[in-house]
């Protein structure tokens, strides 16, 4: 009989731990819930593909008339140049890619004008209470050596007498942020680009930039336009 009763104790002991092992387990599973929260930008969708369709002849006219007095032949006549660009960094609203075929660096009002699209994506998603993102510049200033890699590594966007050899011009990624605000919230990657969209939309209709999309490339390239 005692063996017996000891029998019992045992297996009462192993079934609470059982037990509590299941609340733990479901426990976790609710936090989990609470911590990955959706929340969305309420901004209303558009055709990304008719909106920024600015083409490269119109972004090429004015690149060439306000940027540099010329395309740049390589990284050593880019340095050269470099009285006439400003460095542009990574910040609280962007982040400047690891950069393989561009420099960073654009004239000063093309850098304004990315500041102020960093500015204002940031307004855009405090006002309505969204956790802050940073975007990514994935392209600046190109020598025409840079090109020539580009072409050869398959790239169809890439033109031999590319706006982006003016310090005019930058691209900036639509599906890929980086969240800075600790928080449970987060957002999709579609809906950020909605806000990026957005903020590109204001300054194209205010006519200080042109804005081309580029889906292949998944990325909205966009020349200064003063």
């Amino acid at each position: 009989m005692a063996l017996s009763g000891r029998f019992k104790i045992i297996c009462l002991c192993s079934l609470l731990v059982v037990l509590c092992s299941c609340g733990t387990s479901t426990s976790q599973e609710e936090q989990a819930v609470v911590e990955d929260s959706l929340v969305w930008y309420p901004g209303r969708t558009f055709d990304y593909r008719i909106k920024f369709n600015d083409l490269h002849a119109k972004q090429h006219k004015v690149a060439s008339a306000i940027g540099l007095p010329r395309p740049p032949k390589d990284r050593a006549d880019a340095a050269s140049m470099r009285k006439s660009l400003v460095q542009i960094t990574t910040n609280d609203n962007y982040i400047v890619d690891s950069l393989t075929h561009s420099v960073p660096y654009l004239i000063p009002a093309a850098k304004r004008e990315l500041d102020a699209i960093g500015a204002e994506w940031a307004d855009i998603l405090s006002r309505n209470g969204l956790p802050h993102y940073r975007f990514y510049v994935t392209s600046v200033l190109r020598t025409q050596e840079d090109i020539k890699y580009l072409q050869r590594s398959g790239n169809i966007n890439s033109v031999t007498q590319s706006c982006h050899c003016y310090g005019t011009t930058f691209d900036l990624a639509y599906m890929r942020y980086d969240k800075v605000t600790r928080t449970n919230l987060y957002m999709h990657e579609d809906n950020l680009k909605l806000v990026l969209g957005q903020v590109l939309l204001n300054h194209q209709r205010a006519g200080r930039i042109y804005v081309k999309y580029e889906w292949k490339q998944s990325c909205f390239h966009i020349t200064v336009r003063e």
